[in-house]
């Protein structure tokens, strides 16, 4: 009976060695969550979930590798909050974020949202990759807050540079829609408009829950500009177009890249969006770049859409947190934000290598107008 008892108590033992050695990797394996927050509902969606694509493109690809930091794989998991492009929302996501254990996040997309929310997350220890514009971003000294895009400075000073030097224009009237995204980049355009011998004709301001603008463009139309400058988004841009047609307003439209996408004209219904429209947009011109027309590729095969403005940067960022872990050899929030605040992470939008406020030392710009619905890159700044 000992004889035969034996048996199964080593066929027990060796089932439990051998589960244990099978476990063994799963327990080694560190799991990361990249959190997202984005305008996921609302006039907004649309960029939201061109923002959250980037991230699960990326994640898809790191997790197929996989890659290795202190000897352990990495697993990532996208955790995707809705910010609303509110305020008051973002930050709510911002302490979930942090209530949960996240240490990076990717986004806010909306310097409005940004601003508050990045408190937050500097007291939670998060590392931040954001395309948020505005300067005031950066210039609050968080040290785990990065920008991977450019900054209105760069944005709507570009915009002016190219509407007085290449497009010619001399008489410009700017609206903006009182987010800390729209005012910073049309304060931007209006500064660097006026030191290239532009006329600004008037400044007009509307809000991001705006739908009709009829009296501000009639006011406008009186003082005959060559262009309106918008700072706002596609929401509010599209219906712009369309509202300037059927006052009869001559005047193109420029703005940042809160309109560069193809939201803008279809939300201006129809034909209405051409060269009349003109906006400028952080990143390297993807359409003449190998690995632009590839992750172009690999987005439409992904989420069977194409992407708008900035999946792409969401994309990097991804990447770039990734590539942080590696060269540090942690998933410690402050050593990889010091990897990255050193380091230098070739992308698919551009180079990124920060300054001390964390800005990008050099962010390409791109200058678009539209063809066949989509924005159509003309020159590179």
């Amino acid at each position: 009976m000992i004889k035969h008892a034996g048996r199964p108590l080593l066929a027990a033992a060796l089932t439990t060695t051998l589960g244990v050695l099978a476990a063994a990797p799963a327990l080694a394996q560190t799991t990361i969550q990249i959190g997202v927050s984005s305008p996921l509902s609302g006039a907004q969606t649309a960029a939201g979930q061109d923002n959250l694509g980037g991230v699960k493109l990326a994640v898809q690809e790191l997790n197929a590798k996989p890659i290795t930091v202190n000897g352990k794989p990495v697993r990532f998991e996208v955790l995707a909050e809705d910010d609303q492009a509110d305020p008051r929302q973002g930050v709510s996501v911002a302490q979930k974020l942090v209530d949960g254990g996240v240490k990076f996040v990717v986004g806010p997309y909306n310097s409005g949202v940004t601003l508050p929310a990045s408190r937050i997350y500097n007291e939670g220890g998060v590392v931040v990759a954001t395309v948020a514009s505005n300067p005031k971003v950066t210039e609050q000294g968080f040290e785990r807050l990065f920008r991977v895009g450019a900054s209105d400075s760069q944005l709507g000073a570009k915009m002016a540079l190219y509407a007085a030097r290449e497009l010619k224009l001399k008489r410009v009237a700017i609206i903006d829609d009182r987010t800390a995204y729209g005012v910073g980049v049309a304060d931007e355009f209006a500064r660097e408009a006026k030191a290239n011998g532009l006329t600004i004709t008037s400044r007009e301001y509307t809000s991001d829950k705006a739908a009709d603008f009829t009296a501000t463009l009639t006011t406008i139309k009186a003082a005959k500009p060559d262009a309106i400058f918008f700072g706002g988004y596609s929401p509010q841009a599209g219906p712009m177009v369309r509202q300037m047609k059927s006052l009869g307003v001559q005047a193109k439209l420029l703005g940042g890249d809160g309109i560069c996408s193809s939201e803008t004209a279809k939300l201006a219904g129809g034909d209405l969006v051409g060269d009349n429209v003109w906006c400028t947009q952080g990143g390297a011109m993807l359409n003449r770049l190998n690995a632009g027309q590839a992750f172009v590729t690999k987005y439409r095969n992904a989420h069977k859409r194409d992407p708008l403005t900035y999946a792409v940067s969401f994309y990097d960022a991804t990447h770039l947190i990734a590539d942080a872990m590696q060269r540090a050899n942690s998933t410690d929030p402050q050593k990889v934000a010091a990897a990255m605040a050193a380091g230098n992470y070739n992308g698919v939008a551009g180079s990124y290598v920060f300054d001390s406020k964390r800005d990008l030392k050099s962010s390409p710009v791109t200058v678009f107008t539209f063809k066949g619905g989509q924005p159509s890159p003309v020159a590179g700044l």
